[in-house]
């Protein structure tokens, strides 16, 4: 079964402009997602996908590189679309769509999704934030009745989609209407950390606090006590 990784990659972004190339802690953005998918066992091939070759001295060695159409580049261009265009030139059992915008993803997290659709019977993963608290959705509640409320740990959790990737079988885009979530997905939970996605200038400035923090992870955490009052 070969397993094909890819990360489209466009130069610019309207919300931040030139935000995969930015410094994040020394090294830039579009740097660490592929760096994380080379430590996850099981992957043949990974590709950055990208119309601009310049690209390629920003990536970890060992990433390659396969250039598409700038047409692809433009701000009203689906995701679809560019999903399409690589799966034409690149053949594979097992896609793993992952975003560069995802820096703090780990390599483990991605082989687990990934093992859960080679072995089980799963034919698609995805990252995704559990949420378990009150939800509203179109004025309603979501996951609670305002007649009964529960306690916050006995509450339906609800999840969102985090982007950072999406693992599909090659039959569910092809023969599923062209998606990259099938109809047995399996859900990734991550944590805070790992669901940290970089759109706008606020998120960068996020991510660059938590980059610097990891740097040192002996925090000690201390209980606050009041003085004595003579």
């Amino acid at each position: 079964m070969k397993v094909v990784a890819f990360v489209p990659i466009k130069m610019n972004s309207s919300r931040l402009p030139h935000k995969n190339l930015l410094d994040l802690n020394g090294k830039p953005l579009c740097y660490y997602l592929p760096n994380s998918l080379l430590k996850v066992k099981g992957i043949d091939e990974i590709y950055v996908y990208c119309s601009n070759e310049s690209i390629v001295d920003y990536l970890p060695k060992g990433v390659k590189f396969l250039k598409r159409d700038s047409y692809l580049d433009g701000d009203l261009v689906k995701g679809q679309e560019i999903y399409e265009s690589f799966i034409n030139e690149v053949d594979a059992d097992v896609y793993i769509l992952a975003h560069a915008t995802a820096p703090f993803i780990k390599s483990e997290t991605i082989e687990n999704a990934l093992n859960k659709v080679i072995d089980d019977d799963y034919d698609s993963a995805l990252s995704v934030k559990r949420i378990q608290t009150f939800t509203w959705y179109q004025g309603k509640p979501l996951n609670y009745s305002l007649d009964n409320i529960p306690r916050t740990q006995d509450i339906e959790p609800v999840f969102y989609e985090t982007s950072a990737f999406f693992i599909f079988k090659k039959e569910v885009f092809t023969e599923m209407g062209k998606r990259r979530i099938g109809d047995r997905p399996y859900f990734q939970e991550v944590d805070d950390i790992e669901a940290v996605d970089i759109d706008y200038p606020e998120d960068f400035a996020f991510a660059e606090v938590i980059a610097k923090s990891k740097e040192s992870s002996d925090i000690e955490f201390k209980i606050w006590k009041p003085e004595s009052h003579k």
